[in-house]
């Protein structure tokens, strides 16, 4: 530890301090009580949105080493502030007061976001700590379904009735403002909770004192608490809104989406959606803390999986062995044809899977959808195949040429009906779509693609 003592005035730069911070928590799982007030120095000078991005790179022991050498306040906003999945890692190795302080300060979705990561066991564990309202409040978010935007709102909302001035307005809000997640988007009421209207707290500030607030807000936006939290929040962000209201069948207000809660579940689902379009699954831990063989863990299977269904490409190329043995020149292009088919099947379920995510495509669609990437396939075989017309005449004569071109165009329109259908039939089935898109097509492309190939290669040249 020589390398780390320094004395506690000496000054660095935010980048040095953070860089200095991240040397020692790597170091040392375990803090000496000695050198506590160093790494407490050091944790002091760095800002929160920085020291925020600190903790999220380490692993739960050091996480935790972190939050306990932080004041109350801050360690409660940094431990706030992290994914549900490492929150859940952090409390095994922290204590029973630690963690109930931890849950009490968060807001009630994320301490449901948190208890769907954690067992049983100790989800009981923790709402029991809770006092009788935060315990009701968290309930009442815990009892939508899983994926519906009810799970992600903010319960504690402020209600402005319509027939309030402005300056009424204002005084509600003076004795709100502590308990709500936020205040610069307010849902109008009658006084009964049906949801007539919205304003902004811009609108109020413009406002005359003794106008009401009927006069000033607008029709609302709204979602319902069943709705999916991803389809929600993917129309929700590009209205460029600070909040959304969330109503129940009756049009009452149970809830806020505030922005920044639409922006973690598309993060969230992103990264899933990345993960298993690569064949593995999503980390639960940032990655320079993942232990290498849970890395090995999540991308094991479907290598596995990738590796046995490669077998029918291997199938493929024993059958046509006799065709490649009279003309090795066919050899040559199959990574060529074999990418083109993988690389088309995928832009085209890539697209039709983000489509179903936002809305624009549905399981009735399903021929609309294939019609659709049959044409675009065609148009795009239709280029690269009188690309590879010309170049594999010029090299190899026209005879090749011909059976590359032919292979080409059929290939790219086989390719991208398959993958825009392949999303749309996973979706109906109950799979996730993204499953289906790149490791499954690529390895159904490849094996399809080979047998075009040799079969116009035997027709062409005469094999």
């Amino acid at each position: 530890m020589a390398e780390n003592t320094q004395p506690l005035g000496t000054a660095y730069t935010i980048d040095e301090t953070i860089e200095r911070l991240e040397r020692w928590l790597k170091q040392d799982e375990s803090i000496d009580p000695d050198q506590a007030p160093e790494l407490q120095n050091l944790l002091r000078q760095v800002p929160l949105k920085d020291l925020i991005d600190v903790v999220e790179r380490q692993n739960a022991i050091r996480s935790a080493v972190a939050l306990r050498l932080l004041t109350r306040t801050k360690s409660i906003q940094v431990f706030d502030a992290l994914d549900s999945r490492q929150q859940a890692d952090i409390i095994d190795e922290l204590g029973n007061a630690e963690v109930f302080e931890f849950f009490d300060g968060l807001e009630p979705d994320d301490r449901v976001s948190l208890l769907d990561e954690l067992p049983a066991e100790i989800a009981d564990r923790l709402l029991s700590s809770l006092n009788d309202f935060e315990r009701d409040v968290t309930g009442v978010v815990l009892g939508y379904p899983k994926g519906s935007v009810g799970r992600r709102m903010s319960p504690e909302v402020p209600e402005i009735v319509a027939s309030m001035s402005v300056e009424e307005a204002f005084q509600y809000l003076h004795t709100k403002a502590d308990n709500v997640e936020t205040i610069y988007l307010l849902p109008v009421t009658r006084g009964d909770r049906r949801l007539v209207g919205i304003v902004s707290l811009r609108q109020l500030l413009r406002a005359d004192a003794e106008a009401k607030v009927e006069d000033i807000m607008h029709e609302p936006i709204f979602a319902y608490s069943h709705d999916d939290a991803e389809e929600t929040a993917r129309w929700f962000l590009p209205l460029d809104e600070l909040a959304l209201p969330i109503v129940d069948d009756s049009r009452r207000l149970v809830g806020l989406l505030t922005w920044d809660d639409a922006a973690d579940i598309i993060e969230e689902e992103d990264t899933e959606d990345s993960a298993r379009a690569g064949g593995t699954e999503a980390l639960q831990q940032p990655y320079m803390s993942t232990p290498l063989l849970t890395l090995v863990r999540k991308r094991i299977v479907w290598l596995l999986v990738l590796a046995i269904s490669a077998l029918l490409t291997v199938q493929v190329l024993d059958a046509f062995e006799e065709t490649l043995a009279a003309a090795v020149v066919l050899s040559l292009f199959i990574p060529l044809l074999t990418g083109t088919g993988g690389n088309t099947g995928n832009q085209a379920a890539t697209t039709v899977t983000r489509a179903l995510a936002l809305g624009d495509v549905r399981g009735k669609d399903i021929l609309q959808v294939i019609w659709r990437e049959l044409r675009v396939g065609m148009l795009l075989g239709a280029v690269l195949g009188l690309l590879g017309l010309g170049l594999a005449t010029l090299v190899y004569g026209s005879d090749i040429g011909i059976v590359i071109g032919a292979t080409l165009f059929l290939v790219c329109a086989m390719s991208a009906t398959v993958g825009g259908m392949m999303p749309i039939l996973a979706k109906t089935i109950g799979a996730d779509p993204a499953v289906f898109s790149n490791p499954f097509i690529s390895t159904f492309c490849d094996a399809t693609g080979l047998i075009i190939y040799f079969l116009i290669a035997k027709t062409v040249l005469g094999l």
